[in-house]
């Protein structure tokens, strides 16, 4: 029984709870005993298949092409140069400044 069910019976449940529900039961909770272990949890906050690095270079992407063509230009690094500055894709910003210009 989920913690506070009691208190909120006859109460409906948002989706988005719902939805955690389930991801919970079906694929969180492996061995079925209604609590995460230590691995369960190191399997949920860094999955197998995650790939860091490509997550972290969408992201900059995502946050920096100002025009969402799919590619960054000087002007729109230096425009969002403390979010480059800031992350381990760029070795915390010393990757900017080891670079050729055309």
């Amino acid at each position: 029984m989920w913690p506070r069910q009691k208190e909120e019976e006859g109460m409906e449940e948002p989706d988005w709870v719902k939805s955690e529900r389930e991801q919970f039961t079906s694929f969180r909770d492996r061995n079925k005993d209604g609590f995460m272990d230590k691995d369960e949890v190191l399997d949920w906050i860094i999955p197998h298949d995650y790939d860091q690095s490509l997550a972290e270079t969408k992201h900059l992407i995502f946050e920096a092409d100002a025009d969402k063509d799919g590619r960054l230009t000087k002007e729109e690094i230096l425009e969002k140069y403390d979010l480059f500055v800031g992350s381990q894709a760029t070795d915390f910003g010393e990757a900017l400044t080891k670079h050729d210009e055309f």
